[in-house]
C-alpha cells in the first residue's frame, strides 16, 4: 500500500527518516554553538594580550640594539682620541672599534625591521637615521681642522642621543611603564656623560696644548666641566626613578668596578717596580676629574699619577659599570615581556585546545551514532581496494613468474563476518577473489607446460646437433679438398647457431645448461669462443683484452651472452666494416667488456626501452619473439649478476654494447702466467686486422677443453 502525500510529509518529520549527515549536524549544532561563543570569547582575549606582548618583545630587542648600537658608537669615539690626535687615522684600535659600531648598525636595522610600526618609535626611528648621516662625516673630519676637539667628541652625541631615548618606549609588564623608561633612559645619560668626561679628559691629557686655538683650551675644560655635572645630574635622576633593587643594582657595579681599580693600581705599581721605574699611585676617579677640570697641565697632572692611560683606565670601570646596569635592565625588560607573551600564548592554546576538545566531543558522539552504519562499510571498501590495488596484482606477478604449484593460491577473506547485505557483498568479493586467482594458476600452470615443451624439444635439438657437429668434425678431419673443406666449415658454423637457437629455447623455458665447466677459462678464450658461434666471425677483432679469467659455472653462459651481443653486432652493421672488441680491468676488480660496431645505430627512445629490458627481463610472450637474443642475454645477465648496457657509439655511429662482468665470477690466478694468445691480443692495436675464429665450443664436466679454433 503506498503513503499518501500527508503521511510522507508527516514521516519526513521524524528524525528516524533523516539522512545521516543531518542527524549528526542536529548533534553537533548545540555543543559547537556553546564552545565557539565561550571559547572564542577567550581565545580572543589571549590573542590580543599575546599581540601586544609580542610587541613589546621586539621593543625589547629593539632598545637593547639600539643601546648597544649607542655604547659601542661613544665608545669608539673615546677609544679614537689618542690615536686621531697623534694623527694615526689607520690606526687598528680605531678601525676595530668602527667595524664594531658598523655591526651594531646592521643589528639595528633588523630589530627595525621587526618593530612593531607605531608612530612614536617611527618617529624616533626617524631621529636616528637623521644622526647616521652625520656619522660618516664626523669620522672622516673628526679632530682635524675642520672639527675642533669638543665638536668632535661632541659629535656622535647625534647618533648617540636617538638612539638612547628609545629606552623610554620600555616597560610593559611593569607597574609603571614610564617609570621603567625615565630609569633606563637616566643611566644611559649617565653612561653616555661618563664617557664624553673619558673622551674630553683623555684629549686634555694627550693633546699639546700649544698647539690649540685660541680659546679651545677654556671650551675643553668648560665642556669637561660641564660633562661632570651632567653625570651627576644623571645619578639623581636615576635614583629618584628606579627602585630600591635598581639603587643597589647601581650601587654594587659601582663598588665593584672601584675594586677593580685599585687591583688594576697595584698590579702597574708592581709591575713597575720591578721594572725599577718610579709608578706614582693615582687619585680616585672624582679627584682625577677635580685636578683635571682645574685645567693644570699634564706633566703636573701626571706627577699626581693622572697620565692619559690611568685616568681611560678609571673612566672606563666606571663606563662598563653603568653600561652593566643599562644592559641589566634591558635584559629584565626581554625576559618580562618574553615571559608575559609566554603566558598569553600558552593561555591562548590552552583556550584554544578547550575549544577544539569541545568540539572533538561533539565529533566524537556523532561518529558513535554513526559508527554501527559506517564501520562495516568502511571495511568493505578498504578491503575492496586493497585487493583490486596491492593482494591481487601481487599474487598475479608471483604466480607469473614463480614455478606453478609452489605458489600458495589460496586467498584470504574479508574479514567481515555479519550476514546482512554488506556480508554478501563481501563473499561477492572473495568469489571474484578466488576466481581471479584461479584463473592466474592456470595460465601460469599453462605457461609452464609450454616451458616444459620448449626445454624438452630443445634438449632433443641439442643432441641431434651434437651428433650432427661430431659427424661435422669427422668430416672436416679427413676431407683434403680446400673447396670442400670450407663447405664444411660453413656447414659447422650453421650448425653451431642452430644449437645456440636451441640454447636460447632452453633460457626462455627457465633451464640452465645440462653440460658446464668445472675449471676456469681464461676471458680471451671465452671470447674468442663467442665469436666462433657468430656467422661473420671473420669481421670480429679483439684487442686490449686482460689477463683474467671466468669462473667455470659462468663460462657456458657467458660464451652465449657474448655471441649474442656479436651477433647483433654484425648483423645489424655494414659488412664491411670491423665489430672490435676489447676489455679492460677496472680499479675495483671487475671488468668491461665492450662491442663496438659501425651500424646505423639505434634512436634514443628505442635505446631506453632495450636497455630498460636488459636490465628487466619481462615475461615471456608473443613479443619477445621480436627481440628474443636481447631478451636471452637479459635473461643470462640476471643469472650471474653481469650488467649489459647498449649506448650510442663513437660520434653518433653505430651501437656500443657494454657487458659489465663481476668480481664473483672473473678472477686473476696469483702467479699465473698469460698465455701467447692473451698476449698477442693485448699488444693488437685497434687499426689492427681482425684475427679469424673458427667453429665449435664443446665442453664435457669431466675434462673441459679450450674452444677450437681456426
Amino acid at each position: 500500500m503506498s503513503k499518501t502525500p500527508s503521511a510522507a510529509r508527516l514521516g519526513g518529520l521524524g528524525t528516524r527518516n533523516w539522512r545521516v549527515a543531518r542527524k549528526l549536524q542536529a548533534i553537533l549544532l548545540i555543543p559547537v554553538l556553546i564552545a565557539l561563543v565561550l571559547g572564542g570569547i577567550r581565545v580572543t582575549r589571549s590573542v590580543n594580550t599575546w599581540q601586544d606582548a609580542d610587541q613589546a618583545v621586539r621593543v625589547a630587542e629593539l632598545v637593547q640594539a639600539a643601546n648597544k648600537y649607542a655604547n659601542d658608537a661613544i665608545n669608539e669615539r673615546d677609544v679614537s682620541v689618542i690615536p686621531l690626535l697623534r694623527g694615526d687615522r689607520t690606526s687598528s684600535v680605531v678601525t676595530r672599534a668602527r667595524a664594531v659600531t658598523d655591526a651594531d648598525a646592521k643589528l639595528f636595522d633588523e630589530a627595525v625591521r621587526r618593530m612593531p610600526q607605531t608612530p612614536g618609535l617611527l618617529r624616533r626611528v626617524a631621529l636616528v637615521r637623521a644622526g647616521e648621516q652625520q656619522l660618516a662625516s664626523v669620522r672622516a673630519n673628526a679632530f682635524t681642522a675642520r672639527m675642533t676637539g669638543v665638536q668632535t667628541e661632541e659629535s656622535y652625541h647625534a647618533v648617540q642621543h636617538p638612539l638612547m631615548e628609545i629606552s623610554n618606549e620600555l616597560g610593559y609588564g611593569s607597574t609603571n611603564q614610564a617609570s621603567y623608561g625615565r630609569t633606563l633612559y637616566s643611566v644611559s645619560l649617565t653612561q653616555a656623560a661618563e664617557s664624553l668626561i673619558r673622551a674630553i679628559g683623555t684629549h686634555l691629557l694627550t693633546e699639546d696644548r700649544s698647539q690649540l686655538a685660541p680659546g679651545e683650551l677654556q671650551s675643553l675644560l668648560g665642556s669637561f666641566s660641564s660633562y661632570v655635572y651632567l653625570e651627576q645630574v644623571g645619578l639623581q635622576e636615576y635614583a629618584g626613578a628606579g627602585t630600591g633593587d635598581d639603587m643597589t643594582r647601581l650601587r654594587k657595579a659601582l663598588t665593584d668596578a672601584e675594586r677593580r681599580g685599585k687591583e688594576q693600581v697595584a698590579t702597574a705599581q708592581g709591575q713597575a717596580e720591578a721594572a725599577g721605574r718610579t709608578f706614582v699611585v693615582p687619585p680616585g676617579l672624582a679627584k682625577m676629574n677635580s685636578e683635571i677640570a682645574s685645567g693644570r697641565s699634564p706633566a703636573q697632572l701626571a706627577a699626581q699619577g693622572i697620565t692619559p692611560e690611568t685616568f681611560f683606565a678609571a673612566s672606563t670601570l666606571s663606563f662598563d659599570a653603568y653600561r652593566s646596569v643599562e644592559v641589566q635592565l634591558t635584559d629584565t625588560a626581554l625576559a618580562n615581556s618574553r615571559s608575559i607573551a609566554d603566558d598569553a600564548r600558552n593561555d591562548a592554546v590552552v583556550n584554544a585546545v578547550l575549544v577544539l576538545a569541545a568540539v572533538l566531543v561533539a565529533f566524537l558522539l556523532a561518529a558513535w551514532v554513526a559508527r554501527t552504519m559506517s564501520t562495516s562499510m568502511r571495511r568493505l571498501s578498504a578491503s575492496a581496494h586493497e585487493i583490486a590495488e596491492q593482494r591481487l596484482p601481487a599474487l598475479l606477478t608471483q604466480l607469473t613468474r614463480a614455478i606453478p604449484g609452489r605458489v600458495e593460491s589460496e586467498v584470504a577473506p574479508i574479514p567481515i563476518t555479519t550476514t546482512d547485505e554488506i556480508g554478501e557483498v563481501a563473499r561477492a568479493f572473495d568469489h571474484v577473489h578466488r576466481e581471479a586467482v584461479r584463473l592466474a594458476a592456470e595460465q601460469a600452470l599453462l605457461r609452464a607446460n609450454i616451458n616444459t615443451i620448449f626445454s624438452n624439444l630443445a634438449r632433443r635439438n641439442q643432441s641431434l646437433i651434437e651428433r650432427q657437429l661430431a659427424l661435422i668434425t669427422n668430416l672436416e678431419g679427413k676431407e683434403a679438398d680446400p673447396d670442400q673443406l670450407a663447405n664444411l666449415f660453413k656447414l659447422d658454423h650453421l650448425a653451431t647457431r642452430v644449437r645456440r637457437n636451441g640454447e636460447n629455447l632452453l633460457v626462455l623455458g627457465g633451464e640452465t645448461p645440462a653440460q658446464q665447466w668445472n675449471q676456469p677459462l681464461p676471458l680471451v678464450d671465452v671470447i674468442r669462443a663467442a665469436a666462433s658461434e657468430v656467422e661473420q666471425y671473420e669481421r670480429i677483432e679483439l684487442s686490449g683484452v686482460p689477463e683474467t679469467e671466468i669462473h667455470g659455472r659462468a663460462v657456458t653462459d657467458l660464451v652465449h651472452l657474448l655471441a649474442e651481443l656479436l651477433e647483433n653486432a654484425t648483423t645489424f652493421s655494414s659488412p664491411h666494416s670491423q665489430v672490435r672488441v676489447t676489455a679492460a680491468r677496472l680499479p675495483d676488480g671487475r671488468i668491461m667488456v665492450e662491442i663496438h660496431d659501425r651500424g646505423i645505430g639505434l634512436p634514443p627512445e628505442n635505446l631506453a626501452d632495450i636497455n630498460h629490458h636488459l636490465a628487466e627481463p619481462p615475461t615471456v610472450d608473443a613479443s619477445i619473439s621480436q627481440r628474443m637474443g636481447l631478451y636471452v642475454v637479459g635473461r643470462l645477465a640476471d643469472r650471474h649478476g653481469v650488467r649489459v648496457q647498449l649506448r650510442p657509439g663513437d660520434q653518433g655511429q653505430g651501437t656500443t654494447a657494454l657487458a659489465m662482468l663481476p668480481d664473483t665470477i672473473t678472477y686473476r690466478a696469483p702467479g699465473a702466467a698469460p698465455d701467447p694468445d692473451t698476449l698477442a691480443l693485448a699488444a693488437v692495436p685497434d687499426t689492427g686486422r681482425p684475427e679469424t675464429f673458427g667453429q665449435g665450443f664443446e665442453a664435457w664436466d669431466d675434462e673441459p677443453t679450450r674452444p677450437r679454433q681456426r
